[in-house]
């Protein structure tokens, strides 16, 4: 038969419940008086401990040649671009309205007033080849690209000549 934690076994084999445990000052746990005495000062060693947190990379890189390398700081990120909130949302406004004229010209049977001038975002690259604007990323792809295919246009144009 198991024993349950807190009862204890009768004499003729049936469970009753023990009158004589106390709570640990620690843990609050109830322990027989006898086994207090054990329980006590190792629950108050345990839990005055403060544990280091544990870090899984120094783990894993123990007893490695990797474990001598030291880390490096991330260095300083460059300052962001300030943000141009405004610019977009005057470019959205001006969208709803140019659209908003157009629904209305339909409606009434009038020509289509012009649409509105495209917003140039100050952010962007333009290619010295196609005069097209690009995001940093794009236009340092994009303009290796332009200047080979405007090489080659060249020279098809020097053959066909």
């Amino acid at each position: 038969m198991s024993h349950i934690p807190g009862k204890e076994l009768n004499g003729n084999g049936t469970i009753a419940r023990s009158q004589d445990l106390a709570p640990c000052r620690t843990c609050g746990r109830r322990f027989a008086q006898d086994v207090l005495l054990r329980h006590d000062p190792i629950c108050r060693k345990v839990f005055n401990k403060k544990r280091k947190p544990f870090s899984s990379m120094k783990q894993r890189l123990q007893g490695t040649e990797i474990m001598t390398v030291r880390k490096q700081h991330p260095q300083k990120k460059q300052p962001e671009k300030k943000s141009n909130w405004r610019q977009h949302h005057e470019d959205f406004i001006n969208a709803i309205r140019s659209a908003k004229q157009v629904t209305k010209a339909l409606k009434e049977g009038r020509p289509l007033p012009p649409p509105p001038p495209p917003s140039i975002n100050p952010d962007y690259i333009q290619c010295p080849h196609c005069s097209r604007r690009f995001n940093e990323a794009a236009a340092e792809r994009h303009i290796k690209f332009c200047e080979e295919q405007a090489i080659r246009r060249a020279f098809a144009a020097k053959t066909t000549r």
